[in-house]
């Protein structure tokens, strides 16, 4: 039997409505804006305030097209950050030394990114860039045959280059015991020409997706985000509305009137077209969708050596099983399907497919889980509400990245499922119409429920404990906006006061519990 996803009947699908017209609402702001990426938080704004002069420096805050990208899997600092950092490397060569013939490439990694880069794909995920690969649009075919491929013909190939000859044993080391001083996630590429070295590039992969470079030496760090056109384009903006904490994000919001996924999305028209803001939510939520599907599709094993079975596919079955039947489900039943939709996604990113960064790929199910439960679950559910959902959950996801972290290797899995969780409880509360304290609320409750969580990946592969906990999270990321939703907004702990102890917790957390598999279940679990 095949598993067929209920649509709730009152879910607009094709109303393309958005929460509310904010041209007349974006007040002036004549700052001028450094050329910085923003992927980072890095956006430098300059402008004069007070009678003195001086210029204020600030940052453009983290918005729905930076907490939400579409990639591969399986993780967002492993895969899909060592992805972007290949094929930044590739376009530098390309630029420094056109027409070279390169004879020999070597891939040097560090730290997490080598303690865990087998399981994670890490390897994979640098020769696809170097190839010339976006972890946005590359096919999952070719994702699957690039190991082969290479190891087939002896060489790889870098975008207008000949073929260089490439064995990955030999030119990719693994050093797990050196880390680089900026970061735990670090990678240097190197090209040479005979004798003469035409290029040597030193990355970072902070979590989620994003990537710094270094500029200069790697042991004095001076580093800048990595950027595409658009968003070197949308930093010559200052947004309307700048918070970087949910204190100033509350406050802004009791100023204007505005709900948070008003305010977040008068920023995001700021920085660039306001069709281009619905267009990215539009192909992030069906990004999503298909990967559900596609994760409820699929039977079989996971990839890498633990065996871990597919559960979605029955699950789905099961659960269709129950509807068809006419069985009588308890009010709780409907958490089957949170769950279902949650091992779907996670099952997809382990098999190394593409999904939904939210804000990584070690915690891609739990956002898409607890939106697609709003879609089909409650009665009402619109389109609109969709966007509020990924526009009030992405400013939560980046008032953590900006004054935490989002990376397992950095804090443990607090700041990846724990973050997502935060997110998704933010995003559920705003589509069901909570105030900005109420949102702020749900956020603080999944976050607190969340601290000391380790990232200890059995095998170093994103699988256990990652699948389930993407489940118990999204689980708790609905309980946690009901919770809310109860209250009128008024809490004892801040949801700023929570994400600094999350960072503190992260920072005392030994480094076997931060994305190493050096200790927990990565060392008690006995791989068969």
């Amino acid at each position: 039997m095949t598993a067929r996803l209920r649509l709730n009947p009152d879910f607009d699908d094709a109303a393309h409505t958005v929460p509310v017209s904010l041209s007349e609402r974006h007040p002036d702001t004549p700052h001028a804006v450094l050329p910085a990426a923003i992927l980072a938080g890095e956006t430098q704004v300059t402008g004069t305030t007070g009678e003195s002069g001086e210029e204020e420096t600030r940052a453009n805050p983290l918005g729905v097209c930076d907490m939400f990208r579409v990639g591969i899997g399986p993780s967002s600092s492993h895969t899909v950050g060592p992805m972007r950092a290949g094929l930044h490397f590739a376009t530098l060569l390309a630029t420094r030394a056109p027409g070279a013939r390169i004879t020999s490439l070597r891939v040097d990694l560090f730290g997490s990114l080598a303690a865990t880069g087998r399981g994670h794909n890490t390897d994979r995920a640098v020769l696809l860039g170097l190839s010339g690969y976006s972890p946005e649009n590359v096919s999952i075919a070719v994702v699957d045959g690039m190991e082969a491929a290479i190891d087939s013909s002896g060489t790889l190939t870098v975008p207008g280059f000949e073929p260089t000859p490439f064995v990955r044993d030999r030119d990719i080391i693994f050093r797990p015991r050196d880390i680089l001083p900026y970061h735990v996630n670090a990678l240097t590429l190197r090209a040479w020409a005979g004798e003469e070295l035409l290029a040597e590039h030193t990355y970072y992969s902070v979590g989620g997706g994003f990537v710094m470079e270094e500029l200069g030496d790697p042991a004095e760090p001076r580093v800048a985000p990595l950027a595409t056109e658009e968003q070197a384009d949308a930093a010559q903006t200052a947004v309307p509305y700048p918070f970087f904490t949910a204190a100033r994000l509350l406050e802004l919001c009791s100023e204007t009137g505005m709900r948070i996924s008003e305010l977040a999305l008068a920023n995001e028209t700021a920085l660039r077209p306001h069709q281009a803001v619905i267009a990215h939510m539009d192909r992030v939520h069906a990004v999503m969708g298909e990967a559900i599907k596609a994760g409820i599709a699929t039977e079989g094993t996971l990839p890498g050596g633990l065996r871990v079975k597919r559960r979605a596919p029955g699950l789905a079955r099961e659960l269709e099983e129950k509807t068809a039947a006419g069985h009588r489900a308890d009010q709780l039943e409907a958490l089957g399907w949170v769950n279902l939709f949650a091992l779907a996604i996670n099952e997809e990113n382990a098999a190394g497919h593409r999904i939904v960064t939210a804000p990584t790929n070690g915690a891609a199910g739990v956002v898409p889980a607890v939106l697609t439960y709003y879609e089909r679950f409650v009665p009402g559910a619109t389109r609109a509400g969709m966007y509020n959902f990924l526009l009030a959950g992405a400013a939560i996801g980046g008032i953590i990245k900006t004054n935490a972290s989002i990376a397992g290797a950095e804090v443990g899995c607090q700041g990846e499922v724990g973050s997502a969780s935060a997110m998704a409880a933010a995003g559920f509360a705003e589509a069901l119409g909570g105030t900005p304290a109420q949102v702020e609320n749900a956020a603080e409750i999944a976050m607190e429920h969340s601290l000391g969580l380790t990232c200890d990946p059995v095998g170093g592969l994103v699988q256990i404990p990652c699948i389930e906990r993407n489940a118990m999270a999204a689980v708790k990321s609905i309980n946690a906006a009901y919770i809310a939703l109860w209250g009128d907004g008024s809490h004892t702990v801040s949801f700023d006061t929570v994400v600094e102890t999350m960072r503190q917790t992260g920072m005392d957390m030994l480094s076997k519990y931060k994305e190493t598999s050096e200790g927990g279940l990565a060392v008690n679990v006995v791989e068969c």
